[in-house]
Formats: C-alpha cells, sequence, structure tokens
C-alpha cells in the first residue's frame, strides 16, 4: 500500500470538504480490528475511498471490502484513489443507492462500517445484522450527529436524522444478540459486536 498516497488523499480529501472518517475514529476502530484478520468487509459509504483504504489493512490475504456509493462522481475519483494507492484487487465498489443495492447481497461480513444517509441509519443496520457474520462487529460512524442526538435541540432539517439516529441507539442497545457501546469520539461511534 503506497501510504505517502493515501496521505496526499487525506489531505486534498479534507480540503475540500469532503467527508472522510476522522483521524480519532479511524484510530478507535484500529485498536479493536488490530488483532483480527477480517475476511469481508462492507462499507456503507465510500466517499472517495479513504476508509476502505485504510480498513484494507485489517483484511486477511485473500479479503475483500464491498463499498457502496451513488455519487458517481466520488465513484470515479474513490476508483481513481484505490488503483493509485494499490489495493484496487481488495475493494469492490458497488455503484448505486445502499438501500437497493444492501437487498441484493448475501455475504457474511466480518465488519460493517455504517457512514451514510444519516435517516437511512435504521434500515442500514437491519440489513447489516441480516449478513453478520458470528462473531462480527458493527460500526455506526456519526451517531451523536454535532451532539443532536444526545440533546433536545434539533433544528427541523436534522429532524429526520437525529430521530432515526436515535431509532438505531435504542435498537442496538436493546437487540440481545449484539453488545454495544456508543463512544464519543470524532462524530460519535457506535460499536456493535455480535455476542
Amino acid at each position: 500500500m503506497n501510504k505517502k498516497e493515501l496521505q496526499k488523499i487525506k489531505e486534498e480529501a479534507i480540503k475540500s470538504h469532503i467527508p472522510i472518517i476522522m483521524d480519532e475514529t479511524l484510530q478507535t476502530i484500529e485498536k479493536i480490528l488490530k488483532t483480527k484478520k477480517l475476511k469481508r468487509i462492507l462499507e456503507i459509504g465510500t466517499a472517495v475511498g479513504y476508509s476502505s483504504m485504510c480498513f484494507s489493512e485489517f483484511l486477511a490475504d485473500d479479503g475483500k471490502i464491498d463499498t457502496i456509493e451513488r455519487d458517481l462522481e466520488r465513484v470515479k475519483e474513490a476508483k481513481e484513489n484505490i488503483k493509485n494507492v494499490g489495493v484496487e484487487d481488495k475493494i469492490n465498489i458497488y455503484e448505486g443507492d445502499a438501500v437497493e443495492i444492501l437487498p441484493t447481497l448475501n455475504y457474511k461480513y466480518d465488519m460493517v462500517f455504517i457512514d451514510a444517509a444519516k435517516g437511512k441509519y435504521p434500515f442500514f443496520l437491519k440489513e447489516a445484522l441480516r449478513m453478520l457474520s458470528d462473531d462480527g462487529i458493527i460500526f455506526a460512524d456519526n451517531i451523536l450527529y454535532k451532539g443532536y442526538v444526545m440533546s433536545d435541540y434539533n433544528k427541523h432539517k436534522q429532524r429526520t436524522a437525529v430521530r432515526n439516529l436515535r431509532e438505531y441507539i435504542k435498537e442496538v442497545r436493546e437487540n440481545p444478540n449484539l453488545e454495544t457501546e456508543i463512544l464519543e469520539v470524532g462524530d460519535g461511534l457506535a460499536v456493535s459486536r455480535k455476542i
């Protein structure tokens, strides 16, 4: 993996205000994953491919990442970035809306990373649980959404996102098959392990 190129992609994304995984969030996930060798990872929300490329380090030798992105401009950029970093054999991009693509997938995933439309998190969770392998783990990024999720305040514009993120948190906490922690790193990270 070309780390120098990866760093360049990260800096470019930050400069262009493209939402990528925050360092603190990535470090937390890396700590959790460092002893694992994952066969298959599902990522919902590719953006420019930065997090996928970072996660590719935790794949077993024949491991694969499936990532979904609906913005065709971003897909193009992600493909180029992934090629430049030298991990195109490990990452497969599905182009289109995750709501339509997820129900068509039937793999077992050791890890699912949710980082797409906030209002769709409960749906993403349902699909992730269907495909999660026995000791799999789900990470949901931006779960606290600028602090709105845990406060009474929410602008009309964010109401649906906030309601659905709260619903997501409630579901992962109440699911008897999951052990969930909500971590205050980055913009909030929900870590749910299958038990």
